[in-house]
């Protein structure tokens, strides 16, 4: 197996060693992402999107703000609102006014997004095995541990979710100060 600086024909070396796990990081995170993204197209939804209703269902039968969507979310999403727009419009959620705070909207999973999930169930929870399983137990779990430890870094600067498609904030991650960069 190439490493990343054959992989990419980096022709100079990396100028540290964080730099070279970091895009070693990246760059595995991106080849998961498109992996998955291929196994839930046929569906017609986006990995996000799955991720939105696989966090619905987990709500039921309460259902969740969008802003607790949000923060649920592998990766963050910088407008909330418009990707519950497009799922609403597929029939797959369904939004109510809080009865006693009209501003409060109620996102709960609709039985047509229900149905969705258990015809992708089997194809996604196979995911994980073909993606990883040649890793062992004892490198799953290191990988875990390493991974946790890596993103520690970044737990602080959390930047709150946007419901409104505005930026609800310009903070951002410092590598290793474990800070907020405002």
């Amino acid at each position: 197996m190439a490493g990343l600086k054959e992989e990419i024909r980096q022709e100079r070396p990396f100028s540290s060693r964080e730099e070279e796990a970091l895009l070693n990081l990246m760059r595995t995170s991106d080849c998961l992402q498109r992996a998955f993204q291929r196994r839930s197209r046929d569906w017609g939804v986006t990995s996000t999107q799955y991720n939105v209703l696989r966090i619905l269902r987990g709500a039921q039968p309460q259902g969740l703000t969008c802003s607790a969507i949000g923060e649920r979310m592998i990766t963050e999403v910088p407008d909330i609102t418009r990707l519950l727009a497009r799922l609403k419009k597929m029939r797959l959620i369904r939004q109510q006014r809080d009865k006693h705070d009209r501003r409060v909207i109620w996102t709960h999973i609709s039985a047509s997004g229900l149905e969705l999930l258990s015809q992708m169930d089997p194809v996604i929870d196979q995911a994980p095995r073909d993606l990883l399983g040649h890793l062992s137990e004892t490198e799953q779990s290191e990988l875990i541990r390493l991974l946790e430890k890596a993103r520690g870094s970044c737990l602080n600067a959390h930047v709150p979710v946007s419901c409104t498609g505005q930026s609800d904030s310009s903070e951002s991650c410092e590598p290793g100060s474990g800070t907020t960069k405002v």
